[in-house]
């Protein structure tokens, strides 16, 4: 079909190899001085400064944890203070008749001490204070752990969509080596036109491949730099050498159910507003039971009284003050029904958010312990690929393969390549990702995976 001999096949296809092993050498050079300027540990760091969606998490636990003070408060004794000075025009009639009388100032000056002694929604609000505090701690937790989560995300796409340039570019340069070859392999008569345009076709389709591989690159390492804050540079790849293929520790997915349910921030996030609104049905039965102060109250004023506006008083008082409500036109019992719906609301969502942590948790610890298994399967793809193409050489240069051979055999084994990148970076997600659910030490789990890195 191809209209090959064996003798001027051989003639003309040996010109191949020295243009591919100039192109494999470049290669290596260019990949033997890396200038690494952000590892995915630095990468971790500057975004927990920068991030503004971590920044606004801690704010936000800032501001919850004033919660207590401001309930321990509403239990502790009131003072105040209130101070006031009238001028007073008064007049009166007798037999029918206005008699004006000279107007005058009066004054008074109150200082009142207010104790609670027993108001049942105050002391529940102190204890559900500490819940929502328990609350807000938990959510800049679940906001740490998705930072690491992200930042290792983007870190690792930044890491593929160079990975797939470099092969898109390393496709290219074998691509235009093989079309080089059959043009001179058809003007010395050996080669198809077939062969030319199978090669040219494959060469305009990696042009576009181009573009899109490096649009790819540019995105992300823009999102990688909006998360921290500062240029990507050149980022630490992984180390093939250093990673290590391992099951999830502990290897049981039911032990990793159990290390979320008390440790997940997302669910201790979501207990705590539980209990939290289960205080609440509390303060709004609170509502109606009577209260008790200890009121300490001395007042001081002068011409108050009508009949006698020259006289001034100091009136000292202590006490106890009960209030016992009976009726507010159903407001208590309406704010009662409105904090059991949002109780039972609260608990609804704890098991949604269980029950969906759990499907979570398993797609993530079948990407880890199915992930050391796809890896190593590409791994011995890849070899095999790179098998294939040296045979495919020979047999090409010997002259029972065709340039369409090789070129398939090539393209394998740059796909094999890819998936092989793919499936490590998944693998190392899926292993930081559910460290984050069970709610275990983000940081050592980013430092886990900077050790596979390529650093110096």
């Amino acid at each position: 079909m191809h209209g090959l001999s064996t003798s001027s096949a051989q003639s003309s296809r040996p010109c191949l190899v020295p243009r591919l092993a100039s192109l494999a050498l470049t290669a290596v050079l260019l990949t033997g001085l890396p200038a690494w300027s952000l590892d995915l540990q630095q990468a971790y760091e500057s975004a927990q400064a920068h991030d503004a969606t971590a920044r606004a998490a801690a704010a936000a636990a800032d501001a919850a944890r004033e919660r207590l003070p401001q309930a321990r408060a509403q239990l502790l004794p009131n003072i105040a203070f209130s101070a006031g000075r009238n001028r007073n025009d008064l007049s009166r009639e007798q037999a029918g008749v206005s008699i004006p009388e000279a107007p005058y100032y009066s004054v008074n000056q109150t200082l009142q001490l207010r104790q609670p002694i027993y108001r049942r929604p105050l002391m529940l609000a102190l204890e559900q204070a500490d819940h929502l505090v328990a609350d807000a701690e938990a959510t800049l937790e679940r906001e740490r752990q998705n930072l690491g989560v992200r930042v290792t995300g983007a870190y690792l796409e930044a890491l593929l969509a160079q990975d797939q340039l470099d092969l898109v570019l390393h496709q290219h340069a074998f691509t235009l080596a093989y079309l080089d070859a059959a043009r001179k392999a058809l003007a010395a008569g050996s080669g198809t036109r077939t062969e030319i345009d199978e090669a040219q076709a494959r060469l305009d389709l990696n042009l576009a491949q181009q573009l899109e591989a490096r649009q790819q690159v540019d995105y992300t390492r823009r999102q990688l730099e909006s998360m921290t804050g500062q240029p990507a540079g050149e980022l630490v790849p992984i180390d093939p050498q250093r990673l290590t293929l391992v099951a999830p520790q502990p290897a049981a997915l039911e032990d990793w159910l159990v290390l979320a349910e008390s440790g997940s921030p997302e669910l201790l996030e979501l207990k705590s507003r539980l209990e939290a609104a289960r205080l609440e049905v509390g303060k709004a039965q609170g509502a109606h039971y009577p209260t008790l102060d200890a009121v300490l109250q001395v007042t001081r004023s002068a011409s108050e009284n009508v009949t006698s506006p020259e006289s001034s008083y100091l009136n000292r008082m202590i006490g106890l003050q009960l209030n016992v409500p009976i009726y507010a036109g159903g407001y208590a019992s309406s704010v009662l029904r409105q904090a059991a719906a949002e109780s039972l609301r609260a608990e609804e969502t704890l098991e949604a958010t269980r029950r969906d942590l759990g499907l979570r948790m398993q797609r993530e610890f079948r990407g880890v312990t199915e992930g050391v298994l796809k890896v190593r399967a590409l791994e011995q793809a890849v070899r095999s690929a790179e098998q294939l193409v040296k045979s495919s050489r020979r047999s090409f240069e010997a002259g029972s393969r065709s340039l369409l051979d090789v070129l398939n055999a090539e393209q394998q084994q740059q796909t094999a390549l890819r998936d092989l990148a793919q499936a490590r970076y998944l693998y190392l997600l899926s292993h930081v990702r559910l460290q984050a659910l069970a709610g275990t030490d983000q940081a050592a789990a980013i430092n886990q995976v900077n050790r596979w890195l390529a650093l110096p």
